[in-house]
């Protein structure tokens, strides 16, 4: 925690794209995270996005104080939204862009009726919060179907969780153009070397038909 802003710099000056916070509430996931304040504090050291995953029940009661600290994206479960069409409007309304997440364990819904009110699609590629959380391969198959489903106007596809070079480029394959790389990161302190090793993995494979791919941590 003593260390952060020079994190901050570190992480922009080694070329990541995005910040991603995960913002959890003790119940939806068992663990609490450091809470809203954070981001608040870190908005003023940088220019790039902050893209924040509400890991939480009931989350419109945070979406203006999310705004009002300098969030640019904004992500809720569908687990977690009996009405995800009222969640996802009012973050538009506040002018965030907004996700819809998933959990491992949860089936794609047919999400057709909802492509107007989201901008992106997050797929948990772990399952969070336990140490040594195993990568997921078969969450990857969510990700071509989306595309199926939602063919002609496919949202940004992020995945999150146990991303490190030797997957990384298997699901950008998948279609993945946003990736979110924790401790795969951080790993030895090395970030600048570890973003470079991450996006090297990607490039070996065939540029994504889409877009280019974004790194987040």
């Amino acid at each position: 925690m003593t260390h952060l802003a020079q994190s901050v710099q570190e992480l922009e000056s080694a070329g990541a794209d995005v910040l991603h916070f995960d913002v959890e509430d003790g119940s939806f996931i068992p663990m609490l995270t450091l809470g809203t304040r954070l981001i608040g504090e870190l908005r003023p050291l940088t220019r790039l996005p902050f893209d924040v995953h509400l890991a939480m029940h009931n989350p419109e009661w945070i979406l203006p104080e999310l705004k009002a600290l300098g969030a640019d994206w904004v992500s809720v479960h569908w687990e977690a939204c009996p009405y995800p069409h009222r969640t996802l409007g009012m973050i538009r309304s506040l002018g965030l862009r907004a996700g819809l997440a998933f959990n491992p364990a949860t089936s794609l819904p047919d999400l057709r009726y909802l492509r107007s009110c989201f901008d992106f699609l997050l797929f948990l590629t772990n399952e969070p919060e336990y140490p040594h959380a195993p990568f997921l391969p078969e969450v990857l198959a969510k990700l071509p179907r989306a595309c199926e489903m939602l063919a002609g106007a496919v949202p940004d596809l992020e995945v999150d969780g146990g991303i490190n070079p030797g997957n990384v480029a298997s699901a950008v394959t998948a279609g993945a153009t946003i990736v979110v790389c924790g401790r795969s990161t951080f790993r030895d302190g090395a970030v600048a070397r570890n973003l470079d090793a991450l996006r090297k993995a990607v490039d070996q494979e065939a540029p994504s038909p889409r877009r280019e791919r974004d790194l987040e941590t």
